[in-house]
């Protein structure tokens, strides 16, 4: 079965990084946003002293803290490769590293138009 592979990082000078890496590990495809957490966004309305009248969609514009979520969907015997990559691109050896950010995993029952996974010539 796919999986669905999404790691939102504070990273963002990395998430490029991070994509290549997981396109070399055998991804057929990846893809990197341009993120905001809510959480940060509260926290630096705070400190810029916002009154709560401005919209968030303003507040986003202003502030240049961002997350990079990079996102991709490989066959299951892939994850655990894909995560030591993300470690790795990221200089961290675990994603459980404080501040590194979040990964989540999730079945994909069924994909359309989806590349076959490449494999790498060492797996």
């Amino acid at each position: 079965m796919s999986k669905l592979i999404v790691l939102i990082t504070t990273h963002i000078e990395k998430g490029l990084a991070v994509a290549e890496a997981w396109e070399a590990a055998g991804a057929p495809g990846v893809t990197l946003i341009e993120s905001h957490g809510l959480h940060r966004l509260r926290e630096r309305s705070k400190e810029l002293e916002l009154p709560l009248i401005v919209s968030m969609a303003q507040l986003m514009r202003q502030v240049e803290e961002t997350n990079q979520t990079i996102f991709t969907v490989v066959d299951d015997d892939l994850v655990d490769v894909m995560l030591n990559a993300a470690c790795q691109a990221l200089g961290v050896p675990t994603l459980e590293q404080s501040g590194v950010g979040v990964a989540f995993i999730i079945d994909v029952e069924r994909t359309i138009g989806m590349r076959p996974c490449r494999r790498p010539p060492d797996l």
